[in-house]
């Protein structure tokens, strides 16, 4: 007896679900003490460094899913790119991953919000990419697999594309947060400045419960497959 490979990447594919849903639960909850006038500056300032703590290792989720679904794709023989292609996937999700993570330990500096924004821009590219090629195959002759009893899969490649447009502008949020605090280091007290900062999480907040509904549906899909 052994781990298969099916085996080891569900396995792979459940936990990076749980750190996606548990870490932005987390972030969630930081929130309330970032913008809180009441807490000195510098004790806001240590949530916030917890909420980043905790965020990338729901962004190390997120993009880990994107591999391991391919891969479990391949295997499920609901996704036609194996062998070379699959290579190419790992290879280009785990700089992607690298480029995340090199972003969160510079996250104070001017070279980390412009890592911040290059993961940003490998959303852009990504996010029309899945979803197009999500809506083609269900529409059309599209890239992957589409049929009676096979739709799930499709599915949760186009859900997953929608979450990644809600992550980017959460990605937005978080980046804000650093470049106001650091107005608030440099200049003092500003009512403008707090003002902008209560308005961008409770926007945050609202996408976050679609946020948890989304990702909770997807793994739903995934376990059902009902369609």
């Amino acid at each position: 007896m052994g781990f298969s490979e099916m085996a080891v990447l569900r396995w792979l594919h459940i936990l990076a679900m749980v750190y996606w849903l548990g870490g932005e639960w987390g972030v969630f909850q930081t929130s309330y003490n970032v913008i809180n006038r009441k807490l000195p500056l510098d004790e806001r300032r240590r949530h916030m460094e917890t909420a980043y703590r905790i965020d990338i290792l729901a962004r190390t989720g997120i993009i880990l899913l994107l591999p391991l679904g391919l891969h479990l794709g391949h295997i499920w023989g609901v996704q036609p790119f194996g062998g070379v292609w699959l290579a190419v996937f790992w290879v280009l999700s785990l700089s992607w991953l690298a480029l995340c993570w090199a972003a969160f330990f510079a996250r104070e500096t001017d070279l980390g919000l412009k890592l911040t924004r290059y993961d940003e821009l490998v959303r852009y590219v990504l996010i029309p990419v899945l979803a197009i090629s999500a809506l083609w195959s269900i529409f059309g002759d599209g890239p992957f697999v589409a049929g009676p009893g096979q739709y799930w899969y499709v599915v949760k490649i186009l859900i997953y594309s929608g979450l990644l447009v809600i992550g980017l502008k959460l990605r937005f949020i978080m980046r804000e947060w650093t470049e106001l605090f650091r107005r608030l280091d440099s200049d003092g007290p500003n009512q403008a400045v707090e003002d902008r900062l209560e308005r961008s999480i409770r926007v945050g907040r609202g996408l976050a419960y679609l946020y948890w509904i989304g990702i909770a549906f997807t793994g739903l899909v995934g376990a059902a497959k009902p369609f």
